[in-house]
């Protein structure tokens, strides 16, 4: 289950690349989700992380999660 809501919120993730070369990806929706590194698949991998550590702090402080449907 958790998952499945991860990699949901993964597909609606939006990338660009800023002025000096770098990476940035952001959740829409999922506010404070954002990574910014040297290479795309970096910015994947960093932001995936966040995202896994921003579900585990809002669950720990009962707060609700944005619906991540596939």
């Amino acid at each position: 289950m958790l998952t499945r809501y991860i990699r949901a919120a993964m597909g609606k993730a939006k990338y660009e690349i800023l002025e000096d070369g770098s990476f940035y990806g952001e959740i829409p929706g999922f506010n404070g989700v954002y990574a910014n590194t040297g290479t795309l698949e970096a910015c994947r991998d960093e932001l995936e992380e966040v995202l896994e550590e921003w579900i585990l702090l809002r669950v720990s402080r009962h707060l609700p999660l944005p619906v991540a449907a596939v």
